[in-house]
């Protein structure tokens, strides 16, 4: 297996690998520039857990984190190190954002070692409710998403790629995730955030590394974005979405041409959209859309439509659409 392992080196620095077959001794690599170090390595067993290190001055740094596992049956892996920052990821000040005359709060989630190692661009997840997702005092009834932690949980058990998250807090909540208004929402994430975002962040801007995601009529509106730009945003989540109240979804996704998308539906039991979500699921597979390969859909026991239900599971769309498993079933990077 080889490991490229990518860091902007210094004069007089160099990387090396530390394995769990000898912690103590340096692996060298059999290839380096100033920017990548590359290893072949084989897994003797059925993991192989390893640690990237950097040499400056006859001093030895390890890689901040957790330790990085390969497994026997993985293809070639990259690695982005950092060894000086924090192990957690960061969240930015409220920043405003304007568009067709309504101004929208926004807060970016960057992962662990951003600001470190330049050479790394990432996946961009936009969150509908951003209010919801980071701070209990501006979270609805003081309950927040948790998802800067769960970001960082799944990242020290190597569970997922690393990811910006973008949370974008509505102007009027009530337009910008119905049919009403939805239309122009979309225009803003489409023409104004993203463009902003990928402009002045180290962002991969794909359509496969461009999530949009929500709750009750945030998803509703996370669907209506990805159905409408597809070339923009190739991945979904729904979460507990109000499918069929004040939107034309149904519709338009029964007569439109099928668009080439990502879709992770999910709902509590028994009050919370769940039939709703089960005939969106239904629809989207008379479509074309296949179980378990581009369509993931799960029903929780006793799942309640709040943010402590939706914060309790989020891990599994994270999982689904940055996951090291899930991504190489798909074929991908």
């Amino acid at each position: 297996m080889r490991i490229c392992v990518t860091y902007p080196l210094q004069a007089g620095q160099r990387l090396v690998l530390r394995t769990a077959l000898d912690w103590d001794r340096d692996v060298a690599p059999q290839k380096s520039t100033d920017t990548e170090a590359f290893f072949d390595l084989e897994v003797p067993g059925h993991t192989l857990e390893l640690k990237p290190c950097l040499i400056a001055d006859g001093q030895l740094t390890w890689a901040r984190g957790p330790n990085y596992v390969l497994t026997a049956h993985e293809a070639d892996r990259g690695l982005w190190p950092y060894f000086f920052g924090e192990a957690r990821g960061k969240v930015s000040d409220v920043l405003q954002v304007d568009f067709e005359g309504q101004q929208r709060a926004i807060r970016i989630y960057h992962p662990p070692g951003y600001d470190e190692n330049t050479l790394r661009r990432f996946p961009v997840l936009y969150m509908q409710d951003g209010q919801n997702l980071f701070f209990p005092e501006e979270a609805f009834r003081g309950n927040e998403w948790h998802v800067d932690e769960t970001m960082d949980r799944l990242d020290q058990m190597n569970a997922l790629r690393k990811a910006i998250v973008v949370g974008v807090s509505p102007a009027d909540r009530m337009r910008d995730y119905t049919r009403a208004g939805y239309g122009a929402y979309g225009r803003f994430l489409v023409n104004r955030l993203k463009p902003l975002v990928d402009h002045h962040l180290r962002t991969r801007i794909s359509p496969e590394d461009s999530v949009v995601m929500g709750s009750s009529l945030g998803g509703v509106a996370a669907l209506h974005v990805a159905w409408e730009h597809p070339e923009v945003f190739g991945r979904v989540a729904c979460l507990s979405s109000t499918f069929g109240r004040m939107d034309d979804l149904f519709e338009r996704i029964a007569s439109q041409p099928r668009r080439k998308l990502l879709v992770y539906l999910d709902s509590g039991w028994p009050r919370d959209n769940y039939d709703a979500t089960n005939a969106m699921r239904d629809l989207l597979i008379s479509r074309g859309f296949r179980l378990g390969v581009d369509l993931l859909q799960f029903s929780f026991p006793e799942g309640l439509h709040d943010e402590s239900s939706w914060a309790d599971r989020i891990h599994v769309p994270f999982q689904f659409f940055f996951g090291r498993a899930w991504r190489a079933q798909r074929g991908e990077s």
